[in-house]
């Protein structure tokens, strides 16, 4: 049986926070990105894992009760490994890859309760350089430059929205 290749993949980001001021945060995420490609014939082509360190700081003002706008910066830090393998020449290899970026998002906080909070946000800059180092070929380093959270005219999808429930302590 033959059919599309599926990428899945999953975030686990939970984020710790204070607050500095009135409406200022500072905080860490720290967590792990995995993703998987299983080809139509169901033989899994790749298998990555990426370890990630995210420093941010946010800048709160309230709309309206409960409801606040939020703008956040942070510098994402990420390193990974990918293995990869080739169902027709049965051939497997990996890569490992560095990056380090700077992330512009603004987003939308409501408070629930006087304990919990539920938020979403999208980056509308991404700036930051890749190392991928394959175990067969040549290291490259990419930069990239994304300030446009619109996919294109067509869709108008959100780049990388992110919902998250927050606990106040």
């Amino acid at each position: 049986k033959t059919g599309d290749a599926k990428t899945d993949s999953s975030m686990i980001l939970p984020i710790v926070g204070y607050f500095v001021g009135p409406a200022t945060t500072i905080g860490v995420g720290v967590g792990n990105i995995a993703s998987k490609t299983v080809d139509g014939a169901g033989v899994t082509t790749s298998d990555g894992s990426t370890f990630v360190v995210k420093p941010l700081v946010r800048k709160y003002w309230n709309i309206k009760g409960g409801f606040f706008f939020y703008g956040q910066a942070a510098v994402p830090i990420m390193t990974g490994k990918t293995d990869y393998f080739d169902p027709i020449t049965l051939v497997a290899s990996d890569s490992k890859s560095t990056s380090v970026s700077l992330e512009v998002s603004p987003g939308f906080d409501y408070v629930v309760n006087k304990w919990m909070t539920v938020e979403t946000s999208f980056t509308i800059l991404n700036v930051g350089s890749t190392t991928t180092t394959p175990n067969v070929g040549e290291k490259t380093t990419t930069f990239g430059f994304k300030a446009n959270p619109m996919n294109s005219v067509a869709d108008r999808a959100l780049g990388n929205l992110q919902v998250g429930v927050k606990f106040l302590f």
